[in-house]
């Protein structure tokens, strides 16, 4: 829990508070004097007596008691500084600004450990250090500009990167977003994002609280936190986006299977925020026009009306919009032509509903009328209205904003013209408080991208039932590597994956007998190494035990051979499922096409375990090729049921069994009817 003393403190200090507002120390309290605050303000610095006409004490020891301390002093005086403002000064709320701790040495960070042992042993909140700041609708304690527009309704903030939360404020202001409060959480010492959003969850309110939520993270400290509380929140209502950077270099890391060179933290992090429903965005613009986006009446269709007087960004936004799964649907029928019918000639309402650059405000109230209750195949519409610099735009965006106050449909503007009416978008956006869409391709990706991510998955999925004793004593007598073929086939049994009938020969009178029993055709190959292919450790289609016993003495001979597998050549289209334990998320589950589509194609989706039947499904008709899946030019398909179970039971299975490390299944050959695990490698990791 937060302490209140931070969120809505009576009394604040600032611990280094300068004349000069071109350092933290005089910023800081510049914006906190100019701020909603209104409590007491006090001011430490040894060298003054007033600052910015607050008085000024020369030391921390002075003060009288104090709710919350902006701390601006050099790393090395502010374990000390914290400890007089802890147990003496019953301070609850800590912003620390100052650099020098964790992200520059040892030295720093133990620095950084004392002061938030020191803040935990008083229950207090500690927001940074190395931070710019905080900022909520009772104070600003923050060193940074611009200071955004502040509204109960607007967005809540939470960033890893003060400086990114610079632009990422700049950008948003400038088209009208307004933020409720900002969290730049530096260094983490104490709170981080995770911790930020449980309390927006633990606090939230259907009535007061905010409904949107930003985050910009460069790591993930505590994903199933975040899980929890991200699914929480907008299962409440609210709608959350994020950036996670830094995953570019993830997937450079040593891997000894597929699955495992596949599942990277960039990849989990993917799942994670899929699982959770969060938006994920990769850039400053994409996030701040999901948010923008958010602050509009939901869209609860896929239908967009594109209401323009200009033809070619109207065709830019409908490719885009249907590149991505969205429909611009055809108008026609009466009401279509009695709505053309009050339009200039030359108009069209097709949709894109073209008015051209004569168009005026009263026709585009028209048009949105129609939209609004003439046709039911419209969800939301996008104004497309710039200016040639012939006219004002004055009439036209007033009808806009009375449109947008009435209608139920989302309506959202899409003003291009930020210079030729530069000044009534500045209405618009200052005195009307509405947000412009400046270019049409990037709302249309953004548009997009909220309403082709997916509903949080259930907290508690049903999972198959699985035999967990049996796998227990599998995975507790095993030692760390990979699982011998025997104990394999007694996990699969045990999760109730279907495999081949096979056998591990070391002899070639041994192949003989297995061949002689089974029947052909066969399959043989080598046991031992990893990419079997490459090295020539495949023979399909072995019809007579004359080629069995040929094939075992090459087979046997090839490097790194302790064996060779053997079973009955199985037909059907090649499928995988792997598994691959990544630190902090837990299991990944990754599954495709087999084959050259895992290997060179990378044709694969993943979801963090446990994973329910229909995630599965969803999820694998997001494969590319999918249409394989379905069965194409006379091949037979996948049965897409059976495929997504066999997902769970993997899910079940390292669920119960946490040491797997890696594990794949492929190919599993699929048909209609069944799906059969082929190939399996399960590598152990025990602490």
């Amino acid at each position: 829990m937060i302490n209140p003393k931070l969120l809505n403190p009576k009394s604040i200090v600032v611990i280094g508070a300068s004349q000069d507002i071109q350092k933290p120390g005089g910023k800081v309290l510049k914006n906190l004097l100019e701020s909603n605050f209104g409590g007491t303000v006090f001011a430490v610095n040894p060298k003054e007596t007033t600052v910015q006409g607050i008085q000024c004490y020369s030391k921390v020891e002075d003060l009288p008691q104090v709710d919350c301390a902006i701390l601006a002093i050099a790393a090395k005086y502010c374990p000390s500084t914290v400890k007089v403002l802890a147990h003496e000064k019953n301070t609850g709320g800590f912003i620390i600004l100052s650099a020098g701790f964790s992200e520059e040495n040892s030295i720093g960070a133990q620095f950084e450990k004392e002061i938030a042992e020191t803040i935990n042993a008083v229950n207090g909140s500690l927001i940074g250090p190395n931070c710019t700041g905080f900022l909520n609708m009772n104070y600003c304690g923050a060193f940074d500009t611009p200071i955004p527009p502040l509204n109960p309704k607007g967005v809540d903030f939470i960033t890893g990167s003060g400086a990114t939360a610079v632009f990422i404020k700049e950008y948003g202001m400038t088209n009208g977003l307004s933020f409720n409060s900002v969290w730049a959480v530096g260094n983490s010492a104490q709170m981080g994002i995770e911790e930020v959003l449980e309390h927006l969850d633990n606090s939230f309110d259907p009535i007061t609280s905010s409904r949107v939520i930003m985050m910009y993270m460069e790591n993930v400290r505590n994903p199933k936190k975040l899980l929890q509380h991200a699914t929480s929140l907008i299962n409440k209502g609210c709608k959350i986006a994020a950036i996670k950077s830094g995953g570019s270099s993830a997937g450079s890391r040593a891997a000894s299977s597929h699955t495992g060179a596949l599942a990277t933290s960039d990849v989990a992090v993917n799942a994670l925020f899929r699982k959770a429903g969060i938006v994920r965005c990769h850039n400053r613009e994409e996030l701040t026009t999901v948010c923008s986006i958010f602050m509009h009446p939901e869209v609860k269709g896929r239908n967009i009306a594109i209401i323009t007087h200009a033809g070619g960004p109207a065709v830019m936004l409908t490719d885009v919009l249907s590149n991505n799964g969205l429909e611009v649907p055809h108008l026609e029928g009466p009401a279509a032509e009695k709505l053309l019918s009050k339009l200039f000639p030359g108009s069209s309402v097709g949709n894109p509903i073209d008015f051209l650059a004569t168009g005026t405000a009263a026709q585009l109230g028209e048009i949105i009328d129609a939209c609004e209750n003439n046709f039911d195949n419209i969800d939301a519409m996008a104004v497309i209205f710039g200016s040639p610099g012939l006219f004002a735009n004055w009439e036209v965006y007033e009808v806009l904003d009375q449109k947008m106050k009435t209608c139920r449909k989302p309506i959202f503007p899409i003003l291009p013209s930020i210079i030729n009416v530069k000044d009534e978008i500045d209405d618009f956006i200052n005195t009307k408080k509405r947000i412009n869409f400046p270019e049409e391709c990037v709302f249309g990706n953004a548009l997009a991208k909220i309403l082709n991510t997916p509903l949080p998955q259930p907290t508690s999925p049903k999972l198959p039932i699985i035999d967990t004793k049996a796998i227990r004593e599998v995975i507790d007598q095993a030692e760390n590597g990979y699982l011998s073929l025997q104990e394999i086939q007694l996990l699969l049994n045990a999760a109730g994956i279907d495999r081949k009938r096979e056998i591990e020969v070391k002899t070639e009178k041994d192949a003989i007998t297995f061949a002689e029993e089974v029947g052909f055709p066969l399959v043989m190959k080598v046991v031992g190494p990893l990419h079997k292919s490459d090295v020539g450790g495949v023979v399909l289609n072995v019809k007579d035990k004359e080629t069995v016993a040929r094939e075992f003495n090459r087979l046997i001979k090839i490097p790194e051979t302790y064996a060779v597998e053997i079973y009955p050549m199985l037909f059907g289209t090649e499928i995988f499922i792997g598994a691959s334990k990544e630190e902090k998320f837990g299991h990944q589950v990754l599954f495709g096409l087999g084959g050259i589509f895992v290997e060179v194609l990378k044709d694969v989706q993943a979801a963090l375990a446990p994973v329910n039947h229909e995630e599965a499904l969803s999820l694998i008709r997001q494969l590319r090729g999918y249409k394989i899946i379905q069965g194409v030019r006379g091949q037979q398909p996948v049965n897409e049921e059976l495929f997504a179970d066999a997902i769970t039971r993997v899910s079940a299975l390292v669920t119960v069994a946490p040491e797997i490390a890696e594990m794949d299944l492929n190919p599993l050959l699929g048909t209609p009817s069944a799906i059969t695990a082929v190939d399996a490698r399960i590598r152990i990791e025990k602490s």
